[in-house]
This record gives C-alpha cells, structure tokens and sequence, in this order.
C-alpha cells in the first residue's frame, strides 16, 4: 500500500492538463476584462457612425 501512494505522489501524467486548464481560464479571463472595457466606446463609435452616414445622404443599395 505504502509503495502504491509513493507512485501516485510521483506520477505527473495529469499535470499538462493542469496546466491547460489554467491557461485556458487566463485567456477566458482577460478577454472578458478586455471586452468589458471597450464594449462601450465601440457602442458609441457605432452610433456615431450610423448618425455621420445619416447626416450625410448615405443611402443603401
């Protein structure tokens, strides 16, 4: 029994996974920091776009 926890405290076959994991979340993580912090000056530069293209005769086709 004692030989069989020294091999599973030893094993590290799981640990790219682990490491996987965290990246993954990391990524997750700052993208949702990113978008949290534009998503209002894209809203705006939007509206300010539909206006300029309003205000000026732009029409579609």
């Amino acid at each position: 029994m004692i030989k069989f926890f020294k091999n599973f405290r030893n094993d590290e076959s799981g640990a790219v996974t682990v490491d996987w994991v965290v990246l993954t979340a990391a990524v997750a993580v700052l993208g949702t920091l990113v978008y949290s912090q534009i998503s209002g000056s894209i809203e705006t530069a939007t509206g300010n776009t539909g206006t300029f293209l309003t205000d000026n005769g732009s029409t579609s086709y």
